[in-house]
């Protein structure tokens, strides 16, 4: 199979029955063997029952319902478990991202063999405050901080080689970094193209100002375990070490400054009372725990197991 369509949505009743007839015009024009995978992220109006119909009529129509909203992460994880096309397409379901792109993405991973095709909405039909400028925001700390140069890593619109796909882990709200999690893989050819964006036709965005915030909080997350994921003990061990040893000498020196101001019969304050005895002693309680965290982040490693993420209710009858 060529082509596998992965598309999660939420309450997009509405657009459903379009969004399939505009793919499945623009795939069977260009002759391309192709499956449409809907992930129904625990909507609660009629998406399911769209979903449905759409697979009975249409054999390369999939769909999978989610027990409730776990978010749009898990759902592309469901998603990609399933895809067995060539190449995996990821577009939103509100009629934003435009299925005419889908060719051009095609070729680019095929013909051109990239590993990852990112979609970049140069010209967007959103509101300026709201969502334009903290997305320019959250990109540009993106790519300072992962070291991706991509202009957009919310679009939904991306193209990907299926070895991508099967070889990384989309968890927590990471979808927004896939791009990073492909490099981290060792997936580097990664470029963009730029793409349509076009206004919302039915209901209301799902995202407010506060994804931007998870965003950034999210991208601290991956910096950390990009760099210290799989060895937790070279930054909390080797913190705690350094702020033991500090504590130690430091404590050793008000010790030492005692003893010797006794000896001389100089002036002298009790060690108590000296605030260089409580730093040295806080030191060195800090510098052991944080050792102490990382002894039991390498535990944790090494005893992690899969678990279920999400609870899938129902999936069409041609899955």
């Amino acid at each position: 199979m060529q082509i596998s369509v992965v598309i999660p949505l939420l309450n997009e009743e509405q657009s459903l029955v379009e969004l399939y007839n505009w793919i499945a015009k623009v795939l069977r024009s260009n002759s391309f063997s192709y499956e449409i995978i809907f992930i129904d992220d625990g909507s609660t109006d009629n998406s399911w029952k769209t979903i449905e119909s759409l697979a009975v009529n249409d054999n390369a129509v999939k769909g999978i319902k989610f027990n409730r909203n776990y978010g749009k992460s898990q759902a592309l994880h469901a998603g990609f478990l399933k895809a067995k096309g060539d190449v995996i397409i990821t577009m939103d379901a509100d009629l934003q991202d435009n299925p005419e792109e889908i060719p051009e993405l095609y070729h680019l991973i095929k013909d051109k063999e990239y590993d990852l095709v990112s979609g970049w909405k140069k010209k967007r039909y959103d509101d300026v405050l709201t969502k334009n400028l903290p997305s320019k925001l959250f990109n540009a700390a993106a790519r300072k901080t992962s070291g991706v140069k991509l202009h957009d890593f919310n679009c939904g619109l991306k193209a990907y080689k299926k070895e991508v796909i099967k070889n990384i882990d989309v968890y927590g709200e990471m979808h927004r970094y896939i791009p990073v999690l492909a490099k981290n893989a060792g997936f580097s050819r990664i470029t963009e193209k730029e793409v349509q964006h076009q206004a919302r036709k039915y209901g209301k965005t799902k995202f407010g100002v506060e994804r931007f915030i998870n965003g950034f909080l999210d991208l601290i997350s991956i910096w950390f375990l990009s760099k210290f994921g799989r060895r937790p003990m070279h930054l909390f061990g080797a913190l705690g070490v350094l702020m033991f040893i500090f504590g130690f000498f430091t404590a050793g020196w008000v010790g030492f400054s005692k003893l010797y101001k006794m000896y001389h019969n100089e002036p002298n304050i009790l060690v108590a009372l000296n605030p260089w005895f409580y730093i040295a002693l806080t030191v060195m309680i800090i510098g052991s725990q944080l050792f102490l965290a990382g002894f039991l982040g390498e535990l944790i490693l090494r005893s992690k197991r899969d678990q279920e993420r999400y609870l899938i209710n129902k999936t069409t009858d041609n899955f």
